[in-house]
């Protein structure tokens, strides 16, 4: 499809997008905003929706900017950059709002606190793409699209994950990058000191101690190394196998396949809110990976449970555990089973679920368990707006759930602009249990 549209954007939807009308069909558009006039091309159409490539802005918004990364709207890793960071706040917001709203019948009137950090150069950790053609080069992928875009820079990466990405790229362009790589990921220490990368090969055409080597002698900020042979479904590791970030007065390791918040500037602003009212005897962790939570609320509980399902993350949590000199019950099994048969009592919960987030049924167990408090730190407001729809009784939640007896309200709610420059929300909710 190639048909013009001339359009007059309405608001800004979860996922990038501006939204608008054009003869009786609703019109999705990126890299816009609210109040601005647009033309658009159509990409693709489904009944009354179409989805459009924005072609030019006619009439721009006061908050327009120009963007600080050249390859903004060619890669695909940033969606906002064309607007002043303060205002990208206050459209997630409203987002977040409607979202919630429409997908889960959650009036929230209250206010939305918002915490929000450096929008650029506070990425600790990022996956980089390996383009095998020539010329070899590292990038990301252009929007909704499996084409490796190579870029010269990336504003949102620490310092040290932009000299990292720098020497790999000269190494890719120079023809000195092992061949076979399909994929890297880098991340930092909480210092933005040291490095470890996860390098996936399709198979290894040298054995491992000299690919290792390479890198090393590229990198020297390289403390630990693990290659993957995805042909033969082997893993080599060089180094120990982690870093460290220290927070909030605690030392996390933190392996090649464990995940950690990935923005430097917030993570202490994130623990302390999301701990801070924690009381009562007994706590429940779910999702709790390498302990970022459990280890504080081990210092406040008589006892904390903790639930994730990644077996690394699970082995970090006990080594963070046993350094910080607390003790814990880990479970290593999702949170559904978990929550399927515990006849655990907690007096307070925290839950930080990935993008699918708790899934309606868990949250019904959830709410059976009873929780004074409850803090739903969640990535994603359509799933939030699911399963606070059953955790409140929403006349939203799904069918299929009858809706627990016991009944939460919302009593805060927060915004961590944890990715600046992309349409990421990261929510948090605090909820009481309904006398």
């Amino acid at each position: 499809m190639n048909d013009k549209l001339i359009l007059l954007i309405e608001k800004l939807v979860y996922g990038g997008d501006g939204l608008a009308h054009a003869d009786g069909n609703t019109v999705f558009v990126p890299y816009v905003l609210p109040g601005e006039e647009v033309r658009a091309a159509a990409k693709s159409k489904k009944k009354k929706l179409i989805w459009g490539e924005l072609l030019e802005v006619t009439s721009a918004a006061k908050d327009r900017m120009k963007a600080k990364c050249a390859h903004f709207q060619k890669c695909g890793g940033c969606h906002y950059q064309h607007i002043l960071p303060e205002e990208q706040v206050r459209l997630k917001k409203d987002i977040l709002r409607e979202t919630l709203s429409r997908l889960g019948g959650i009036a929230w009137d209250g206010p939305i606190i918002e915490h929000s950090a450096e929008p650029y150069g506070y990425r600790n950790r990022a996956q980089w793409a390996v383009r095998s053609g020539m010329p070899r080069a590292i990038g990301y992928f252009l929007p909704e699209s499996s084409v490796i875009i190579p870029i010269d820079e990336c504003p949102v990466l620490s310092p040290r994950l932009t000299h990292a990405f720098v020497q790999l790229q000269e190494m890719a362009r120079a023809g000195t990058l092992p061949a076979g790589i399909q994929e890297i990921e880098a991340f930092t220490d909480s210092a933005d000191e040291k490095i470890a990368l996860n390098v996936a090969f399709e198979k290894f055409a040298k054995p491992a101690a000299e690919l290792a080597a390479t890198f090393q002698a590229a990198l020297p900020e390289l403390a630990s190394l693990l290659l993957l042979d995805q042909k033969k479904g082997r893993f080599e590791l060089t180094g120990p196998g982690y870093l460290v970030h220290e927070a909030g007065g605690y030392k996390y390791r933190v392996s090649h396949l464990s995940f950690f918040q990935v923005n430097r500037f917030l993570i202490e602003d994130l623990l302390r809110t999301v701990t801070g009212n924690a009381r009562g005897t007994l706590a429940l962790d779910l999702f709790s990976g390498v302990g970022f939570f459990t280890l504080p609320l081990a210092k406040m509980f008589q006892k904390v449970v903790s639930v994730d399902a990644n077996l690394a993350a699970t082995r970090d949590l006990y080594a963070n555990a046993e350094a910080a000199g607390v003790a814990i019950t880990s479970h290593n099994e999702h949170a559904e089973e978990f929550l399927k048969k515990t006849g655990e009592r907690p007096d307070f919960v925290i839950l930080d679920p990935p993008r699918a987030g708790l899934g309606a049924a868990a949250a019904e167990k959830l709410a059976e368990l009873g929780a004074a408090e409850i803090a739903y730190l969640s990535c994603d407001p359509s799933t939030l707006a699911r399963d606070l729809a059953v955790l409140t009784a929403s006349p939203r939640k799904p069918k299929e759930i009858a809706g627990p007896s016991i009944r939460y309200e919302i009593t805060e709610m927060h915004l961590f602009d944890l990715f600046p420059q992309t349409f990421h929300i990261e929510t948090l909710v605090r909820l009481r249990r309904v006398p």
